[in-house]
């Protein structure tokens, strides 16, 4: 019912915020180029919903598509609509996890994505409690935020009582950290204003960006 077989696969995690709705495709395009497969268009920035409307029907058939901070269950149902495949909440709200669960919202993987349909959801927890409520409604595999200000223990200490979960790390993860939070026991990270280097954006130099994504793909896959 979760989103293990994805993130085990594909460990890490493009997160798009606030990127220009101009540069939408080369963005994507580099980071596909890049080697990465899975990401997350955050539903609070400008264009977002025309942004995950335009990734599914370019690379829909290369990659998952995912929205971000669905907050509610209005949120949630307009990001579906769009072209949305799973959804991402900062925390555990109720309503949004029994919606995911109760409508069985299910992923439609590309090609390259080899993974049985599921409840496509992936909850953010922080605390014992959160992780609990997760687990209520079915959901294993976890977005642990903000990972940052968590010491690199905290996912050992909680797979303890929770042995049966999975973690992804957001909030706080660098190129730098990649490979501590993998090593700590993260099954990915999601990265986001880190993701490619601000002066090769802004310059449009797609293949440099490529290649950035390529070598943090390679960490985190190490």
């Amino acid at each position: 019912m979760d989103m293990y077989e994805v993130f085990a696969q594909n460990p890490l995690l493009a997160i798009l915020r606030n990127v220009p709705k101009e540069i939408t495709l080369d963005y994507a395009g580099a980071i596909l180029r890049g080697g990465v497969k899975v990401f997350e268009v955050a539903l609070n920035s400008p264009d977002a919903l025309e942004q995950i409307t335009l990734l599914h029907k370019t690379y829909g058939s290369k990659c998952l598509v995912g929205a971000g901070t669905a907050i509610s269950v209005e949120c949630a149902q307009t990001a579906l609509d769009a072209g949305a495949q799973f959804l991402l909440t900062p925390g555990t709200p109720p309503d949004v996890l029994a919606f995911c669960r109760d409508r069985d919202v299910m992923l439609l993987p590309g090609k390259n994505l080899a993974c049985a349909p599921m409840t496509a959801v992936l909850p953010g927890v922080l605390t014992p409690t959160d992780v609990a409520v997760s687990l209520q409604y079915g959901f294993q595999t976890m977005k642990l935020f903000p990972a940052g200000d968590m010491p690199r223990s905290y996912v050992k200490d909680l797979k303890g009582p929770y042995n049966d979960t999975h973690y992804i790390a957001i909030g706080g993860v660098t190129p730098d950290n990649i490979q501590e939070f993998r090593r700590a026991g993260c099954l990915g990270v999601g990265l986001a204003s880190s993701l490619m280097p601000k002066d090769k954006v802004a310059a449009r130099d797609w293949d440099a960006c490529a290649a950035y994504v390529h070598a943090l793909a390679a960490k985190a896959k190490g």
